[in-house]
């Protein structure tokens, strides 16, 4: 009866993850009204299913103080997810937006600095690299 009742719990914590990576994900980023490059990345979190606020701010480093982002994995925007609280660094594909989602643990992902090879700088070449907040490698799209 208990294994039944662990196996059913953890079928529905599954499911509910599931449920949460799926669904319409709505974000908030913030960027420097001077930054041409983070509508490019918008518009690419829009075109795969993803609701973007964009929020102009004059002071970016406050806002990645505030939401914790490692000053060496930096990037020219911050966005986070409003359901989850987890981070998006910078030219961050939405693949790996996908997958951090499946993963609560992690804190925030970054594509440090502007890659030329990612979204909202110029064409995806399957190695770009992002990392999490420990500088570890995540993904690479």
């Amino acid at each position: 009866m208990m294994k039944k009742t662990l196996l059913a719990f953890a079928l529905c914590a599954l499911a509910g993850i599931q449920a949460v990576a799926a669904s319409t994900q709505s974000l908030t980023m913030h960027q420097d009204p001077n930054c041409g490059c983070c509508a490019g990345w918008a518009q690419h979190m829009r075109d795969n299913g993803f609701e973007v606020k964009v929020i102009l701010s004059d002071d970016m480093y406050r806002v990645k103080q505030q939401r914790g982002v490692p000053m060496e994995l930096a990037s020219c925007h911050t966005a986070r997810v409003d359901a989850t609280g987890q981070i998006i660094e910078g030219h961050v594909p939405a693949n790996a937006v996908r997958k951090m989602l499946m993963a609560p643990e992690v804190q925030g992902v970054a594509a440090p600095g502007m890659p030329v090879n990612s979204p909202g700088m110029g064409p995806m070449d399957g190695n770009l690299v992002t990392v999490d907040f420990n500088g570890r490698p995540f993904s690479r799209d």
